[in-house]
């Protein structure tokens, strides 16, 4: 069987850093699915409208190249641990193959390369190809008794706050941009492993703008964003 893309995401995430480890940690993440010119079919996506949130399936194209391990270490577990590369949802799998839940948040039937789908609650990153669409169906894929083994609740998040030095960028922030950069840098994108205090300063590629911060006592300092002109 061969796969062929068809399409890729635009996303508000340019990088891997600061990307949400799951769908639906940043509600107020978004972005575009534009298909590629032969997949361009309004016929395609007829009926699609009538659902709230889609399963794409992607390709890990970052790590793709760097092959599959049979053994990973989960970053909820502290990256410390070893489990079955099939008991995670690691990138280094044998087909670089992914599932991600997002939110249909409509159809735009006005861009050039129309029909483009209206992403939110999204975990990927720019660039991301797509392979597949389904429709997720609350009756058959919510099970009540399910269980989540390691990863069983939401991960914590900690406080945001905007330094001086950031505050007049961050205030010409569209309001959606606002929540996405607190939304993603509340769940600490640090490495599993590097999580130690120190006045390092980090950048993430948000909303196409470098968004520099630190972490210190368990709270993340936003102190600069440049954004291009």
């Amino acid at each position: 069987m061969t796969l062929e893309p068809i399409g890729v995401v635009r996303s508000c995430f340019g990088g891997k850093f600061a990307a949400p480890r799951q769908p639906g940690l940043c509600p107020s993440a978004f972005g575009r699915l534009v298909f590629h010119q032969q997949f361009r079919s309004e016929a395609a996506v007829r009926g699609i409208d009538g659902f709230s949130h889609l399963w794409l399936i992607f390709g890990f194209h970052h790590t793709v190249d760097q092959g599959w391990h049979p053994t990973v270490r989960p970053p909820r577990l502290g990256g410390n641990q070893r489990l079955g590369v099939f008991a995670s949802r690691s990138p280094f799998r044998p087909n670089g193959l992914g599932l991600s839940l997002v939110c249909l948040e409509g159809v735009d039937r006005t861009a050039p390369e129309t029909p483009v789908l209206l992403l939110g609650g999204l975990d990927l990153i720019d660039g991301t190809p797509v392979f597949d669409i389904k429709p997720y169906l609350p009756y058959a894929e919510a099970p009540l008794d399910a269980l989540g083994g390691f990863a069983s609740t939401a991960p914590p998040l900690m406080p945001v706050t905007v330094q001086a030095s950031a505050s007049a960028a961050f205030a010409g922030l569209p309001a959606r941009a606002q929540a996405l950069i607190r939304e993603a840098l509340a769940l600490d994108p640090r490495p599993a492993t590097q999580t130690e205090e120190a006045s390092r300063i980090f950048g993430a590629d948000l909303c196409g703008c470098n968004v520099r911060f630190t972490i210190a006592g368990g709270v993340c300092h936003i102190v600069a964003i440049e954004c291009p002109r």
